[in-house]
């Protein structure tokens, strides 16, 4: 799916409620292509990893609006990846073929030596 909205409107089919009550969480899913504009945003949170982190920031339970219906956050949140991915990847299958480049070996210096 390319838009938090086909989402929202998706999980207001599987779980009641409205479409306006999951796009909080469905536009966090995506926020990340704010910062890369194609599919690579999903490696960051689309995956067992990046599902249980947003659990832990929205909290395990989410209240639906307009009907104070709850549901599980991590229902919402694989529903989410599974229809952009139709799996739910590891972090280590996310970045598994991503390349290591030279700035990630480079060593901090020292602070007591630059004193």
């Amino acid at each position: 799916m390319a838009h938090a909205y086909y989402h929202a409107k998706s999980s207001a089919r599987r779980f009641g409620g409205e479409w306006q009550d999951y796009m909080e969480l469905h536009s966090f899913m995506d926020s990340t292509k704010a910062h890369i504009g194609d599919n690579r945003h999903r490696l960051i949170l689309h995956n067992a990893w990046g599902i249980f982190f947003v659990e832990k920031i929205f909290g395990e339970v989410w209240t639906l609006k307009s009907n104070n219906k709850e549901v599980p956050t991590r229902a919402i949140l694989e529903q989410h990846v599974l229809e952009d991915l139709q799996c739910i990847p590891s972090l280590e299958q996310c970045f598994a073929n991503v390349p290591l480049e030279d700035w990630q070996f480079r060593k901090a210096k020292k602070l007591s030596q630059e004193e």
